[in-house]
């Protein structure tokens, strides 16, 4: 049934006084000391996940957060460190917020990774959502079409970098090279150097709205889903191998998507949604505001909008939507499979880590859930 098995960690610190009724996520603030500790807590993960087993280590690129949620700003630079302190795990961005950066700089920071670690860093985009960040860097967010116009010129300057021995770019946003005076003559096309080892790159994408998933399959991009009740994963789903066939690109329902979901192995649900309740309401406090609640009701209605529910989800309904995997390991074998058998293409299974959780517990749930749940799922 699966290939590969992946964790997402978007560089939360071990939080205090977690909850609904713990701190106020706005009111967090830490130390630089406590604020450096996400590196050890990766590294360490890391090193756990390579001796495991596990596939691939996705981290988040995120700025500015004093409240300790996520807090790892440069993906690919962590990728090249941690390449340097594991043997076989691979690292993933999730994602590199393109707006935020120069496409050739990124391009060329990407290119370097890929040779020096011989294709162990994975590139992943993603157009933002923390008008914090995405706007302070002087890019748009607020804008949500000059954000999407924006984004798509930067991608594809991207991928001129990584697929043309010499390009020409000239757009709204940038124009590459200048018609300036060299040594003579006036240039008219640049070549990246280096050049990504291993080609064509693979490019990685969270689905969001219609307009990014159709501009996914259009450029050859691959899905990431994670935490999406099942209706709106299905849906989801659909619509991205729909795409990908109206661009010429056939695939099997599924195929080249990682889908993640919350994992909490206990001896009963009933102490799995004990134990993790307050790690997922934490989670919630801070990402429901992003509109981070993707859920839909019984008649299809996504959560948030009209005659839907408004609320912060509990658990119990993480539980129900299947997003969220808690009991024994053979429940949590049957609801990943009862999911996973819909889509003959899907190879990629991600275990979200709950914002909330500490690393302690966390490493412990992964030597469970590498024990007793991944073997079960790879010969399904």
């Amino acid at each position: 049934m699966f290939k590969k098995f992946h964790v997402l960690y978007v560089g939360q610190i071990e939080l205090d006084n977690i909850g609904l009724n713990g701190t106020p996520a706005n009111e967090r603030r830490y130390s630089d000391e406590r604020l450096r500790e996400v590196f050890a807590t990766v590294r360490d993960v890391a090193r756990l996940m390579d001796e495991l087993g596990f596939d691939v280590l996705w981290t988040a690129e995120h700025h500015f957060q004093r409240e300790g949620y996520e807090c790892l700003p440069n993906l690919i630079q962590l990728g090249l460190w941690l390449a340097t302190q594991t043997e076989r795990l691979k690292f993933g961005c999730a994602f590199n917020v393109l707006p935020m950066w120069h496409p050739i700089r990124l391009a060329e920071d990407y290119a370097m990774a890929d040779i020096v670690t011989d294709g162990r860093v994975i590139m992943g985009v993603g157009r933002g959502y923390h008008t914090r960040e995405v706007e302070t860097f002087g890019a748009p967010l607020l804008d949500a079409e000059a954000n999407r116009a924006l984004f798509e010129e930067q991608l594809q300057l991207l991928l001129k970098c990584f697929n043309e021995p010499a390009f020409r770019h000239k757009g709204r946003f940038y124009e590459c090279p200048p018609a300036v005076e060299y040594r003579g003559y006036t240039l008219k096309d640049i070549t990246m150097v280096p050049r990504p080892k291993n080609l064509p790159v693979e490019i990685w994408m969270p689905i969001a709205s219609g307009k990014t998933i159709d501009m996914m399959a259009q450029y050859g991009l691959k899905a990431m889903v994670t935490l999406n009740g099942e209706k709106i994963l299905d849906d989801v789903v659909r619509a991205y191998h729909a795409a990908c066939v109206r661009h010429g690109h056939n695939k099997q329902l599924g195929e080249d998507m990682i889908w993640g979901a919350g994992v909490y192995l206990a001896d009963s649900e009933a102490e799995a949604v004990q134990r993790l309740e307050p790690a997922h309401d934490e989670r919630f406090k801070w990402f429901a505001p992003f509109g981070f609640v993707r859920y839909a009701d019984e008649h299809g209605r996504v959560w948030g909008t009209p005659g839907a529910p408004t609320r912060v989800p509990s658990l119990r309904d993480g539980v129900a939507q299947k997003a969220w995997f808690c009991g024994p390991p053979s429940r949590v074998i049957d609801g990943i499979k009862s999911v996973a058998e819909k889509y003959p293409g899907l190879d990629s299974f991600m275990i979200h880590w709950a914002e909330g959780l500490g690393p302690k517990e966390f490493k412990e749930q992964l030597r469970w859930f590498a024990k007793d749940v991944m073997p079960a799922l790879k010969k399904a």
